[in-house]
């Protein structure tokens, strides 16, 4: 009894000091503004650095600890900061992504060509391990695409993932029961197989998906057969592949699409290239992927998440899976 008391008195004491006491922070989060540092140059005019990291979505992700802000929140709130200042003549978008949802990557589309349009501000996108898939899809608008000597790109294309357990729910004696109004009301449902009727229909969506994203490919890109014919398979290509094919402008590392972005925006050598994060980093420059725009939530001190390939949720996708296990 007497243990049970001195329980119950020192919890009471947590709660009545956790009001006076000062709030500690571990972690920097998404709630604290965004400012700018200089990673490089002199000049007053510049070129904004904004990373395009992992799997491309409108859903924040959630940690152990913390959630941080989806891939749309991070790049549409970094757009709006850069368009209230005028000295931002070139925004750089560094790009490791294998695509992700057909929205969230046809929002960041949006968004990057909406900004151009607005500000005049040339686009350049640096292509890095992958830039596959609706990581493309978003680097369109761009006035010049690089790719690292090593990139895989391509993989343009649209994909409809949905889990299917029906065999296993079989195994152990499991059903669900359906009761419904429409008769293609519970299709994709992973519970049994589609019907054919289903399977057309899921087929003309992923056509309608993947015929916009080829002619926006053709748009941009201003590319005739055979390439269109080669892209349109959606296979992966590599740099050189990708240059050949018209995919990209050129072929080089993070320094030389900076060094283009200055020219392309007539900028004098010694503009800066600027970031925005939410803290400051020692030794800060191009290769900070910890220190991007949301903070270090992205550096758990356990990270106990699976695969992006085990949690995606059932949908369509500009999305290149052979990747997305690494993410």
């Amino acid at each position: 009894m007497r243990t049970i008391r001195l329980i119950a008195v020192m919890i009471g004491l947590v709660l009545l000091t956790a009001c006076a006491t000062p709030r500690i922070k571990l972690f920097t989060d998404a709630a604290e503004p965004l400012m700018e540092y200089t990673l490089e140059g002199r000049a007053p005019e510049s070129v904004l650095l904004i990373s395009v990291q992992g799997t491309i979505s409108d859903t924040p992700q959630k940690g152990l600890v913390r959630s941080s802000p989806s891939t749309v929140e991070q790049i549409a709130s970094q757009l709006k900061k850069a368009e209230k200042d005028d000295r931002i003549k070139a925004v750089l978008f560094k790009v490791n992504s294998a695509g992700g949802t057909i929205m969230a990557s046809d929002i960041l589309y949006h968004e990057i060509s909406s900004y151009r349009d607005r500000t005049g501000a040339k686009i350049i996108v640096s292509m890095m391990d992958v830039a596959a898939s609706g990581a493309y899809y978003l680097s369109l608008p761009a006035d010049l695409i690089m790719a690292h000597p090593t990139t895989i790109t391509g993989s343009l294309g649209v994909i409809f993932l949905r889990p299917k357990v029906g065999g296993l729910m079989d195994k152990i004696g499991l059903g669900v029961a359906v009761t419904k109004f429409g008769k293609n009301k519970d299709m994709g449902s992973p519970f049994r197989d589609s019907t054919e009727e289903e399977k057309n229909i899921m087929q003309n969506a992923v056509n309608d998906f993947g015929e916009r994203f080829i002619r926006l490919v053709q748009k941009h890109r201003n590319l005739k057969e055979p390439a269109m014919g080669e892209i349109a398979t959606a296979r992966i290509f590599t740099a050189d592949e990708a240059l050949k094919w018209g995919l990209i402008d050129k072929i080089g590392y993070l320094s030389d699409a900076v060094t283009e972005a200055k020219k392309l925006a007539g900028l004098a050598e010694d503009a800066r290239v600027v970031v925005y994060r939410r803290e400051k980093f020692p030794d800060d420059n191009y290769y900070n992927v910890a220190g991007a725009a949301w903070g270090n939530e992205h550096l758990p001190v356990i990270n106990i998440a699976l695969p992006d390939s085990f949690t995606l949720p059932a949908g369509f996708y500009y999305l290149w899976p052979g990747a997305i296990a690494a993410e």
